[in-house]
């Protein structure tokens, strides 16, 4: 079955102050825009909003539960799909601890549409292998919007043997269209840096857990 939902359009993503809100979210944004407005004022003129401020926040938590927990098909879909969602860099940030990022192919190149490092979860070290898309326009063109290249896949082969090494459970956050099909890639040998890693990660002698961002 096809869905004959439209892509969202500009006119369906409301912007405020650079941050983008889906169509059901327009009460959202207003709320955001009041309690913008109200800081302001209790900044310029002195005036105690605290009391008040504190109130629409509460509005916003109950206002966003209520849309959230009635969402239709497609709008899950949007919210997959959702500016604001978190990217792999805020899971590092919100989940993990001590993330030691390690850079580099060891052949030909860092790719930046991978990270990974070191990091602990809970009581355990773990190392963690994601796809970095950016958050601007300039950091998601050097992240190449999170297409791995060759080496991106072999900067990732070489940490999970690294792992397995040392004995640490591996832990991937998965978040990326697909390979990066361009000519230089081609050239490099993406296809078999896919189906080694593929062979690899079967063999690997750790754990291993996957995660859809």
């Amino acid at each position: 079955m096809t869905n004959d939902k439209p892509t969202p359009t500009a006119e369906a993503v409301l912007s405020n102050g650079g941050v983008a809100y889906l169509e059901f979210e327009k009460p959202l944004a207003r709320i955001e825009h009041d309690i913008a407005e109200m800081l302001r004022e209790q900044e310029e003129t002195g005036r105690d909003l605290s009391a008040d401020i504190r109130q629409q926040r509460v509005r916003y938590r109950t206002t966003m539960r209520r849309l959230y927990g009635s969402l239709t098909p497609w709008e899950t879909v949007l919210v997959a799909r959702h500016p604001r969602r978190p990217l792999t860099t805020d899971y590092l940030q919100l989940v993990f601890r001590d993330f030691c990022e390690l850079h580099g192919d060891r052949t030909f190149a860092d790719d930046r549409a991978i990270i990974t490092g070191f990091a602990r979860l809970g009581g355990h070290k773990v190392m963690v292998i994601g796809h970095n898309k950016g958050k601007d326009v300039k950091e998601r063109i050097r992240c190449n919007f999170g297409c791995a290249h060759p080496e991106g896949y072999r900067k990732a082969l070489h940490k999970m043997k690294l792992a397995e090494k040392y004995g640490l459970p591996v832990v991937t956050l998965i978040d990326t269209q697909g390979a990066y099909p361009g000519i230089g890639a081609e050239e490099r040998g993406i296809a078999h840096a896919i189906a080694r890693n593929l062979m690899e990660l079967a063999r690997l002698r750790t754990p291993i857990v996957c995660a859809v961002i």
